[in-house]
């Protein structure tokens, strides 16, 4: 290159990271603009949810069960039971698979199988299907299909499918942000693959693991769509015993509230709405107390 084309693209240059130095301070203020009005709103809508729901924030809310005549006696029991049961149970069928779809998809399996692209590429496709989509199918195989009926283990399976793809994409990032000194350095003292795995790169990337099952079970928690298919009825007055049993769930529970005309229902609904809040913020207390424990190990 000439010295007459060097000194024609410096201006070029200059001007183009002159342009972004003037943009960089706009696109900062517009950002921390637009986070800032989106935790107003949020702030505004858990003021107005404790406001309206204070009065009834008391034991009866998860001591006694739903009522349709009597407002002033009716609790959420049975729903929060539920919601705990969907909960743990999703939490307990969709982790361990989806932490170990994606060892295997980073660890273990091969880029050059057509199966095991076809794989990557539905885990993509299916982390953006409504969850509408889910409770069909759900009912269609898991209630009717397998005979689970419309039970607490049909509900909790449904909502695992929903969130695994989740789970599996954000278990695949923190996998492979395993840095490869680590698995060469075991391999080299003797250790197996899978001894790697399991004492080098897993204790490794469970802070990343940790943060998509916060993500992925709080979707979970708030899913009402796939449960109205699967049977979740909103006035049940007895706790689920086994997963066999019929249930309940706070989103359910809060939307038949706020169907009732009388004011008193609504008082219960933003009460029975701070629990969910406080349910989902204890899960994820702990999820997180758990990420920051292995990240000071690491």
């Amino acid at each position: 290159m000439s010295a007459v084309e060097v000194e024609l693209e410096r201006p070029v240059e200059h001007g183009l990271e002159g342009r972004r130095r003037l943009l960089e301070p706009v696109f900062r203020i517009a950002l921390f603009t637009s986070l800032a009005i989106a935790v107003a709103f949020l702030a505004v809508l858990l003021a107005y949810v404790l406001h309206e729901g204070w009065g009834r924030l008391d034991s009866r809310l998860w001591t006694n069960f739903p009522s349709k005549l009597h407002p002033e006696r009716a609790g959420a029991q049975s729903a929060i039971i539920g919601t705990v049961y969907v909960v743990g149970l999703t939490g307990l069928f969709c982790v361990p698979i989806g932490v170990m779809t994606a060892l295997y998809l980073e660890e273990y399996a091969r880029r050059d199988r057509w199966y095991n692209r076809l794989i990557e590429l539905n885990i993509q496709n299916l982390a953006a299907v409504p969850s509408i989509v889910y409770g069909i199918l759900g009912l269609g195989i898991i209630a009717r299909g397998l005979g689970f009926g419309r039970t607490l283990l049909a509900a909790s399976l449904t909502l695992s499918l929903l969130v695994l793809p989740v789970v599996i994409i954000a278990a695949r990032e923190a996998v492979r942000a395993v840095p490869g000194s680590i698995r060469q350095g075991s391999l080299a003292l003797g250790a197996t693959q899978w001894q790697t795995i399991w004492r080098q790169v897993l204790p490794a990337a469970v802070p990343g693991i940790a943060t998509g099952v916060i993500l992925a079970l709080s979707r979970a928690i708030g899913e009402a769509a796939p449960l109205l298919l699967l049977g979740a009825v909103a006035h049940i007055t007895f706790n689920p015993e086994s997963v066999n049993d019929a249930y309940t769930v706070l989103p359910i529970q809060i939307f038949n509230w706020v169907k009732q005309p009388e004011a008193e229902f609504h008082t219960l609904a933003s009460a029975a709405i701070v629990v969910l809040l406080a349910i989902l913020l204890t899960m994820n207390s702990a999820a997180v107390w758990l990420r920051n424990r292995f990240e000071k190990r690491w």
